[in-house]
């Protein structure tokens, strides 16, 4: 439980950092500010599968390996899709739908080797985290860039009513 306050204290103090364009990808304002979510991150995801030192100095090379050819994928799988806004081609949009499956095929087929990769520096159980690890890091940076958007809604709505209020007076 400590543990998990920890790490929603630092999400929370790195939430000004962060903003979002894409709500699949998450894009720092500063430099330093991705360092500090990959380094959070780490953190969650160490604890999470309880690695020994041992398993971590084997683990995060592969895992960045890993995540660095994800990403690539899904930024093709994204350029794909947004290629076919607005597009109403159908022989267009079929020759979309199937590069994405391919692209899809791709990260499955990434997904299947690593595991392999992984199972035999980490346990099939520590595999199970790493997958609930990631998907419960992903929300909770998404709840506070969420959260963060709100509070930033709600200073501009009373900016303006102050804004308004000030006019009113000197009228």
């Amino acid at each position: 439980m400590k543990t998990w306050i920890i790490w929603l204290f630092t999400l929370v103090a790195l939430s000004p950092a962060v903003a979002q364009d894409d709500p699949q990808e998450v894009v720092p304002q500063d430099p330093k500010a991705r360092e500090k979510v990959e380094a959070a991150k780490i953190g969650l995801i160490s604890t999470r599968l309880g690695l020994s030192p041992e398993q971590a100095e084997k683990f995060w090379p592969v895992y960045k390996e890993f995540s660095d050819q994800r990403a690539v994928l899904r930024r093709e799988l994204r350029q794909a899709t947004e290629s076919l806004k607005g597009n109403p081609d159908p022989t267009r949009q079929q020759e979309i739908i199937n590069q994405g499956l391919s692209i899809k095929q791709r990260e499955l087929d990434l997904e299947k080797n690593y595991s392999d990769r992984f199972l035999r520096i980490i346990t099939a159980q520590q595999l199970l985290n790493l997958r609930g690890a990631e998907r419960d890091f992903h929300r909770m940076i998404l709840n506070q860039l969420q959260q963060r958007r709100v509070m930033q809604e709600r200073k501009e709505t009373l900016r303006e009513r102050n804004q308004h209020l000030r006019q009113r007076g000197n009228k």
